[in-house]
């Protein structure tokens, strides 16, 4: 069973719609007010709760751990699963009449959100919060999945990792975002998506010559949620869509 809240736009004309996808371990809470703020601006908006998070967490997980952790394929299979339900989402969203689709992603999110969009031809815009081009990487250099990064110690190398992820990396499928309008933000002063590595998939997409539009927040991974840089988010998002979607 998935979960979602919907928050219509005031004028509703279901002209255009997104789906939300939150950051790792996020409560149910979480983007509630990022999705009202799209409704509010025009955009009608699907917050939906990722797998084994919220209301969808077995009684024995006291966090998320399901979805991310030191077991490779149990990793795999549940980001694909959010993949299939981001999917299915678009599609409830398509049979409701809404006629024009987009994904907002922040964290983890962000890297599902590209995922999806990556293999369903009704995205026609992605906005991105938190962005890096290998699963990997941020596993193994993020400050806050040093726990994951215990885990793998001794077993696996960096290299082998990102070989084994790489079905569940953005870096493996940026061609298929060409024709699709995207946004990407990163914070200066993440140590959970290292800068550099947001950097890099910035300058991939220049290479590849696939037009995105990039913001930078003056602040860290956590503290984008705070003010004031929750609203300077909210406003980089909301002006996104309501231009492109």
């Amino acid at each position: 069973m998935v979960w979602g809240r919907f928050f219509a736009a005031k004028d509703n004309d279901k002209k255009r719609a997104v789906v939300v996808l939150p950051q790792w371990n996020s409560d149910a809470g979480g983007h509630i007010g990022l999705s009202k703020l799209f409704a509010k601006v025009g955009v009608n908006a699907l917050r939906l709760s990722l797998p084994y998070h919220d209301r969808r967490m077995p009684p024995e997980l006291t966090r998320a751990d399901y979805i991310v952790s030191s077991n490779v394929a149990r990793t795999l299979q549940v980001c694909r699963q959010a993949v299939m339900d981001a999917r299915r989402a678009l599609w409830w969203l398509r049979d409701q009449g809404y006629e024009r689709l987009g994904l907002v992603g922040t964290s983890l999110g962000s890297c599902l959100a590209m995922l999806t969009a990556s293999h369903e031809p009704l995205v026609r815009v992605q906005a991105l919060n938190h962005v890096s081009p290998f699963f990997a990487d941020v596993v193994w250099r993020g400050l806050s999945t040093a726990h994951v990064r215990a885990g793998l110690d001794g077993h696996i190398e960096l290299e082998a990792l990102r070989e084994l992820w790489r079905p569940i990396s953005p870096w493996s499928y940026l061609e298929r975002s060409r024709g699709k309008k995207t946004l990407l933000v990163y914070a200066k002063y993440d140590l959970t998506f290292p800068v550099d590595l947001s950097l890099k998939l910035v300058d991939e997409y220049a290479r590849l010559s696939i037009p995105t539009e990039v913001a930078m927040l003056p602040c860290g991974h956590y503290t984008t949620g705070k003010a004031p840089f929750k609203f300077l988010d909210g406003y980089y998002l909301s002006r996104f869509l309501t231009r492109n979607l």
